[in-house]
């Protein structure tokens, strides 16, 4: 066991007596020991009750054979820190939650590891920990939120929330109304309900066979998920000494592969790009940001959920089917892209897991041939105006899929907020929000609020956004995101000014815009990037060592 470096021989006799404190008996140091990295948090709705869900957990190990124990990880709830200086942690938040997994499993030699995230960033940096680690994993999420009912019955989640702020500036919805959204959008504990950041990537942790089925669908709160947490704490003990079940035996290329193929099927989060390919460096899989056109022009797009369809939640799609329903309808016609032989957390291939799965409400997860589009739900675009690429969840957009317009910059999410409040934006313009990148932010800030506020006032179809910074996945319209490279390394989004020409093709894959080669080179040599005061060490330190976010927004080592 890996654990015997701090239980066994007489050397380790003062270790033993310091377990021995927390508990542990003679028999207790014959078992293998389990790290239980648990995310609670009392003020992220996703994780004021995963302390609940840890007892549970560490009760069905002990059972089993097993001594669990248990470490926190920090969190950033990304809806409450929008829309100000908050949010400029929440990226950053990843690195600290992958060093602390890192730090605890390797400084105690624990044997195993079960990781209990639900929401944003969480996730992918406790997924980045564990494949330092690299022993025995499994992950099980809180679960997703209860989608929220008007007053009126409407459906509806966070997203609404944020849209109506848009919405009763623009005298679209009173007082009353604004509040009723307010009390019912989230109606309960859980990641939020629809298929943004955390959902995205509590279902690609079922893609990539980190997580037991059922771990993106089953809602927050019910006995259904209480039952997979004891499932998940069994089946830990099973494998926590098997080898075969090290996370990168089955965290490889293809589950990453995987994981970017139901991506692409189910429209998820613009985010999953900037985690995926953070998370693929960890594993030590070459992935590039350009890979995912190949992926995305061979899977159909047969799932959609808010906000790109705000009548579909997360408790839908389990109740159509769940992602194994999702997996097995692409693989009717995946044109060679799904791994299918992959090994899975359950010890079943990921074929295995999803044969016997069926599809029970085609209005929720279509048949390929019923496909919303034959082409996946996020695509990365490419040309003057990204050279290294930029990410746009073509899922959301409303109206056409080509677009120019000129320009109208801000130079931060504060400003844009300000002036499309204030009129500044009209119909066919394209805003730019620069230095909001993860060097620029730093930090990477979402921008929620701006297209929101875009959506709220009727201006969706007819204006487009494009930023260094990213999106929450509750973000829809023409919006562009993780721009490369940014305005703070250079990048040609820091050189655009009012009024120039952006053309945007994503069928094409394209953005550019219209500036001949003297006049860049021209605004080139007279340009410096605007660098931020900052006050803290933390994101000082987070500026000087983030790649962008075609890089994944990593530390460099």
């Amino acid at each position: 066991m890996r654990s015997d470096v701090i239980k066994k021989g007489y050397t380790r006799t003062p270790h033993r007596s310091l377990l021995r404190a927390t508990g542990l008996g003679d028999d207790d140091f014959n078992k293998p020991f389990i790290g239980v990295a648990n995310s609670f948090i009392e003020i992220i709705p996703g994780h004021f009750f995963l302390n609940k869900y840890a007892e549970i957990l560490k009760d069905e190990i002990r059972k089993n054979g097993c001594i669990p124990f248990e470490f926190n990880c920090i969190g950033v709830d990304d809806g409450i820190a929008m829309g100000h200086g908050g949010m400029l942690y929440s990226l950053p938040s990843r690195e600290i939650i992958a060093n602390s997994v890192e730090t605890v499993m390797n400084a105690h030699s624990l044997d195993a590891l079960v990781c209990m995230p639900n929401c944003d960033k969480i996730v992918p940096g406790m997924i980045m920990g564990a494949l330092r680690v690299n022993v025995p994993t499994i992950f099980v999420s809180g679960g997703p939120m209860k989608k929220g009912y008007t007053d009126k019955g409407e459906p509806i989640d966070l997203a609404s929330a944020f849209e109506a702020v848009g919405k009763f500036e623009n005298d679209q919805i009173n007082e009353a109304e604004l509040k009723d959204i307010e009390c019912n959008a989230c109606p309960s504990g859980g990641s939020c309900s629809g298929m943004f950041t955390a959902n995205s990537m509590n279902t690609l942790c079922e893609a990539m066979g980190i997580a037991l089925s059922g771990n993106g669908t089953i809602l927050a709160l019910t006995p259904e998920r209480e039952e997979l947490v004891r499932k998940a704490a069994r089946r830990i003990c099973e494998i926590a000494l098997d080898e075969r079940f090290k996370i990168k035996n089955i965290l490889n290329k293809k589950a990453v592969k995987n994981a970017l193929v139901v991506d692409m099927a189910m429209g998820g989060s613009s985010n999953t790009v900037l985690h995926m390919l953070a998370i693929a460096r960890e594993a030590g899989v070459d992935l590039n940001v350009g890979d995912l056109n190949k992926i995305s022009q061979n899977i159909a797009h047969i799932a959609k959920i808010s906000p790109s369809l705000p009548n579909v939640h997360m408790q839908d799609v389990g109740a159509a089917g769940g992602i194994n329903a999702v997996i097995k309808e692409i693989s009717r016609r995946d044109n060679g892209m799904l791994c299918l032989d992959n090994l899975t957390v359950s010890g079943d291939s990921l074929g295995e897991r999803v044969g016997q799965s069926d599809i029970k409400d085609e209005s929720v997860i279509r048949k390929v041939e019923n496909a919303y589009s034959p082409v996946g739900g996020l695509a990365i675009l490419f040309g003057n105006l990204a050279e290294q690429g930029c990410v746009i969840k073509t899922a959301g957009i409303i109206g056409e899929r080509r677009f120019k317009g000129k320009a109208i910059c801000f130079n931060s999410q504060d400003e844009a907020i300000k002036g499309i409040s204030g009129g500044k934006v009209q119909k066919g313009d394209v805003v730019v929000i620069r230095y909001e990148g993860p060097k620029g932010g730093p930090g990477m800030q979402e921008m929620l609020s701006p297209t929101s506020l875009i959506m709220g006032m009727g201006l969706g179809a007819d204006v487009a956004l494009i930023t260094d910074g990213r999106f929450s996945g509750a973000t829809r319209g023409l919006s562009i995101g993780h721009v490369s490279p940014e305005a703070a390394e250079g990048g040609m989004i820091g050189l655009l000014q009012d009024g120039d020409i952006i053309n945007i093709d994503v069928d094409k894959y394209e953005i550019n815009v219209e500036l001949s080669a003297d006049e860049i080179k021209t605004r080139l040599a007279n340009f410096k990037p605007y660098e931020k005061e900052l006050s803290s060490k933390w994101l000082r330190q987070y500026r000087k060592l983030v790649t962008n976010a075609s890089n994944g927004a990593v530390l460099e080592a």
